[in-house]
């Protein structure tokens, strides 16, 4: 089935249904997780920021106030 029909049959769905293919679809992925490769960019930006981290040179959040601050910015 091409992606085009695929869309056409998600749009006929109950939301419910929709909620459920999309954990099904996250499922699926985070199984096969191990076929995704992250690219070089990506390998050596993280690298550099944990060696900033443990210069102590990143100032570190925890998610309740990143959350808080989001919603404040946002309302």
């Amino acid at each position: 089935m091409r992606a085009e029909q695929i869309k056409i049959e998600i749009d006929g769905l109950e939301l419910s249904e929709k909620l459920l293919l999309v954990e099904d679809l996250w499922d699926s992925i985070a199984a096969s997780n191990s076929e995704l490769t992250m690219p070089e960019w990506q390998k050596q930006e993280l690298n550099r920021r944990y060696k900033e981290y443990q210069q102590g040179k990143l100032e570190l959040q925890d998610w309740k106030s990143v959350h808080e601050e989001l919603r404040g910015k946002y309302k």
